[in-house]
């Protein structure tokens, strides 16, 4: 089954009770037990038909073993790193998502894990930061928000050979574009509010599971935590997931127009976009991706003021989150990635100029003019 028929029909996608083609939303929190532990479902915490629907949707799409719905990306990323253990060392990618930085910096360091932040883009790095007690590899691919591309083959071949865990973000990319799990790694996980939810109407996270053994972990933490995402945001999800290949296909589309758009503006210093052929991930991004994505981040000359070209768009919405149908646009410095000091930041690329732009799937002409409208306040 190729993945445009997969996102309808994969997973649990016809109620077999009924034969509904929509699954339907079950609100119960516990279910009958015809003999004690003779039932398909105890517990809504422990499993829920809705949100079994979703697991076993992404879990097909990411070609994976498992599928785990969580309360949100943060309770998703949590949940992983529930996996580790007080003295255990792990290697972060250093363009991390803010929260992911924050959940690191001041809650897991206090219950004694270390890290060791470095470019996943050089293996060389990544190999350096091994220690005895490093456990896994965290990163981002492409990374929010500079858009870097890290080989996950590679990654996923030094952490086999360390006996380490991989594990890629991978919401700005979507299994429509790019699947990991393929590639080698052993956890992928989603902010599915972006991308997969697609209409700016829920909050939830997934992580799919490479093998059996992980499945049961993450199962286990699933139910012991209890971060789940209930019926409803579950059922929404489902939904979501369903128009991914459509969607997809016009924001690639728009973020395509926007770049070159982009490219002869006189007032931007710099572009990060993977679809850029001049950037040297580019190579990395034709091997392991089918496509470009619609995340567009972009630096203004120093000295022009990024607060003004943002708060003077007028249909390009000033929010954080991204993945939506709306275009949506921020300043990571003051928004998304406020938690990081400012010296980690700029250490890292994140310019107080930067911008990062969702491309949504407005028609592209009006998404122009908006833009135009900000470079001309810029001017005035």
């Amino acid at each position: 089954m190729k993945f445009n028929t997969k996102v309808i029909h994969g997973g649990v996608s016809i109620d077999e009770t009924t034969g509904a083609v929509s699954i339907p939303i079950h609100m119960a929190s516990t279910f009958k037990q015809h003999k004690i532990g003779a039932s398909q479902y105890e517990y809504s915490r422990s499993g829920n038909p809705t949100r079994e629907a979703v697991e076993k949707l992404i879990a097909d799409l990411e070609n994976g073993h498992a599928g785990f719905a969580f309360a949100s990306g943060s309770a998703a990323i949590s949940t992983i790193f529930a996996l580790f253990s007080n003295g255990d060392h792990i290697i972060v990618g250093d363009d991390v998502y803010g929260g992911t930085f924050r959940l690191i910096d001041n809650v897991l360091k206090r219950m004694g894990m270390t890290f060791t932040i470095v470019d996943t883009r050089d293996p060389n790095a990544i190999t350096s930061a091994i220690q005895e007690n490093t456990a896994a590899i965290y990163l981002e691919t492409p990374t929010n928000p500079l858009l870097r591309i890290t080989d996950i083959e590679a990654v996923a071949k030094i952490a086999q050979q360390h006996h380490l865990l991989s594990i890629v973000d991978n919401t700005f990319a979507t299994p429509y574009i790019q699947r990991p799990i393929a590639l080698g790694v052993d956890i992928v996980v989603h902010s599915a509010s972006k991308y997969l939810g697609g209409h700016s109407d829920l909050i939830a996270g997934l992580v799919v599971t490479k093998s059996a053994q992980l499945s049961d972990k993450i199962g286990y933490l699933q139910n012991a935590i209890g971060a789940i995402l209930a019926p409803q945001e579950s059922w929404l999800l489902q939904r979501g997931i369903k128009t991914l290949s459509l969607r997809m296909t016009r924001h690639q589309q728009n973020a395509q127009a926007i770049f070159d758009y982009l490219n002869a503006k006189p007032q931007v210093a710099r572009i990060y976009f993977p679809g850029d052929p001049n950037s040297s991930d580019f190579a990395r991004v034709k091997q392991q991706m089918t496509g470009f994505g619609a995340m567009i981040s972009f630096e203004l000359r120093a000295g022009l003021n990024p607060e003004q070209f943002v708060e003077s768009l007028n249909l390009i919405t000033l929010a954080e989150s991204l993945g939506a149908l709306e275009s949506l646009i921020e300043i990571p410095a003051k928004m998304t990635h406020g938690a990081i000091p400012r010296e980690i930041r700029l250490a890292n690329g994140i310019q107080d100029e930067l911008i990062r732009l969702s491309v949504g799937v407005e028609d592209i002409d009006d998404l122009i003019l908006d833009l135009e409208n900000g470079f001309e306040h810029l001017n005035s």
